[in-house]
Formats: C-alpha cells, sequence, structure tokens
C-alpha cells in the first residue's frame, strides 16, 4: 500500500489514481454501476480506509469522474476541429457523435448524474459540478458555432439531444447480465443493443438536420 499523501502534489496524484482506477474498473465490468470503493482503492494502492480522505462516497467519486469527462470531451472536440470552418451540421453532427462515442464511460456516466450522483453529494459539490460541466459545454457549444454553419441555438438543441441519446443508448447497449441473457434467448428484443455508435451517429445527424429545418438562422 501507498503510504499517506504529504504534499498537494502528491494529493493531487491520489486523486487522479482514484479516477483513473475507478474509471478502468468501470471499462472492464461493463459499466460504473459495479464499481466499488473497495475495488477502486485496491486497483488504486490505496487502503480502503483512505479514500474517504480524498471523496466522501463513491457518488462524489464518480462525480468527480464525470467532471473530468467533460473536460476530455471539450479538448476532444478541440483537437477534431482544429482549424476547419464552415462545416455542415452532417458533418458537426459527426464530430460530436464520434467524440463522445470514444468516451464510454462518459456516456455511461451521463445517465447516473441525473439519477444518483449529484443528490448524493454536498451542494458544494454538486455547484462545483454543474460550474464546470457547464462551463465544458458552452466551450464546445462556441468552438462549434465557429467551426460550422449552424447557430447557437441549434447547436444547443444537437447537444442537449446528444446527452440524452448518448446517456440512454448506452445503457441499452450494455444490458445488465440478465438481460442479456434474455436477448441471446429472444434476439428480436436485443438487436437494438448491438450497434451503439452507428446508431447514435446516424440518430444525431437526423436530429441535426432537423433542428437546421425547424431553427431557420434568422431566429
Amino acid at each position: 500500500m501507498k503510504e499517506r499523501a504529504r504534499s498537494i502534489e502528491d494529493k493531487q496524484q491520489r486523486y487522479e489514481a482514484l479516477l483513473d482506477a475507478a474509471e478502468s474498473l468501470a471499462l472492464a465490468l461493463g459499466g460504473v454501476r459495479f464499481v466499488t470503493v473497495a475495488a477502486v482503492t485496491d486497483r488504486a494502492g490505496l487502503h480502503r480506509t483512505g479514500v474517504r480522505r480524498y471523496y466522501a462516497n463513491k457518488e462524489e467519486l464518480l462525480l468527480e469522474l464525470a467532471e473530468r469527462c467533460w473536460m476530455r470531451w471539450r479538448d476532444a472536440i478541440e483537437n477534431t476541429l482544429g482549424t476547419r470552418l464552415g462545416m455542415t451540421p452532417m458533418e458537426v453532427a459527426g464530430v460530436v457523435a464520434d467524440t463522445i462515442i470514444s468516451l464510454p464511460v462518459f456516456c455511461d456516466l451521463l445517465t447516473h448524474v441525473t439519477l444518483s450522483l449529484e443528490g448524493a453529494v454536498d451542494i458544494e459539490r454538486a455547484r462545483r459540478y454543474k460550474t464546470n460541466a457547464f462551463a465544458a459545454h458552452d466551450k464546445i457549444a462556441s468552438m462549434l458555432v465557429q467551426a460550422s454553419s449552424m447557430t447557437e441555438q441549434q447547436l444547443q438543441g444537437l447537444l442537449a439531444a446528444t446527452i440524452m441519446l448518448a446517456a440512454g443508448h448506452w445503457q441499452v447497449a450494455h444490458p445488465t447480465p440478465t438481460l442479456a441473457q434474455l436477448y441471446q434467448e429472444v434476439p428480436a428484443w436485443g438487436h437494438v443493443a448491438l450497434d451503439f455508435g452507428p446508431r447514435l451517429r446516424y440518430l444525431l445527424q437526423a436530429t441535426a438536420a432537423g433542428l437546421v429545418e425547424t431553427i431557420p438562422p434568422s431566429q
């Protein structure tokens, strides 16, 4: 086990180690719902009681991971856009879809943030999450406005749809063991669980096209 962190840098490394452990476990186990504090601290090489010095509970740890994922999504979009200009709605939807698909734990966490994580932490921690998540969201919208022919209102709609579709469809595409067995027995019920990435991409492209038609630039 690692010794207790003494410096600010050491503490930050422990924060990051716990987040990395939680993320890798979510990937390995098939979702954040299977992640436990004990498994996270074991993987991070910390004593099981030590996590309380960094996070009050599992929910706060996962909310911190969701916050970090917002920053990663923002950075992924920025890196993908580069110096591109005049992108079509289809191209914008492709960028938005491909970047969020590359962050599977984020897609999973988007469901849990709303259902439980925000309500399981104190108000100041919830405030910090909202502040940083909204800042990342607004930066993403701003970058896409500059890079494309879509308006801010159209892009706000596209991002809202992205968050909802990515969160909901990720859960469908990663069923519990019981549902996975059921889908094996009745394949007609499970076909929607087989194509998370492609399905999300074309749904967002259809959404982008529809938003351009229903929200003209003059509005």
